[in-house]
């Protein structure tokens, strides 16, 4: 899979605090997003657990297991 490194990409999560939108630069990130893509795609992040979130910063996460 290839994203066009042209098109605006965004990612909603649906969170305990509520929804967020993430915004996903291609042109600054091109192998990152499309992974961060691939993998949404085929429901890796489904149930989740992001253990930090610093607004305007980082969200870090991604452990299927959640430890």
């Amino acid at each position: 899979m290839g994203i066009d490194p042209q098109k605006r990409y965004t990612a909603t999560m649906d969170t305990s605090m509520g929804e967020m939108v993430i915004a996903l630069d291609p042109i600054k990130a091109p192998k990152t997003v499309n992974n961060f893509v691939f993998l949404a795609l085929h429901h890796y992040f489904d149930g989740i657990v992001f253990h930090r979130i610093i607004n305007g910063f980082v969200c870090q996460g991604g452990d299927p297991t959640g430890t």
